[in-house]
């Protein structure tokens, strides 16, 4: 059965989609599924789960980097993060999700700069 396009789905607006890499190749113990389910309490502690700042949140498999892993992408940013603890994943959602403040020391890619990323020290990659 063929569904209507006459009927859309209806979506809550957002602000923000935090997408986090569960897949084993960039983090081969897996840590991306306990910072998912870590991201889910972040988000309610920091009231991001509902009205005009709502973030959603997806897991993917694979992001496509394949090492440095945990991966965190926030959008509509474009902004990864890499080797992402706890820690750093409260960080993300204190200071740049809710606080609006990126955590440069962290970002390995920005959308639209292609494959050169910026170091701690600023030098290139």
């Amino acid at each position: 059965m063929v569904a209507p396009f006459d009927r859309l789905p209806l979506m809550e607006r957002y602000a923000r989609h935090v997408l986090v890499c569960t897949g084993s190749f960039c983090s081969p113990s897996r840590q991306g599924r306990a910072l998912y389910s870590l991201l889910a309490s972040l988000l309610q502690r920091e009231g991001l789960l509902f009205g005009p700042t709502r973030v959603k949140r997806s897991e993917a498999p694979c992001l496509g980097v394949c090492s440095g892993g945990p991966i965190v992408a926030v959008y509509p940013e474009g902004i990864w993060y890499h080797n992402v603890s706890p820690a750093l994943l409260e960080r993300i959602v204190v200071e740049h999700l809710k606080g609006g403040r990126v955590i440069e020391a962290a970002v390995f890619h920005r959308m639209g700069e292609g494959a050169t990323t910026s170091g701690k020290d600023g030098s290139s990659r």
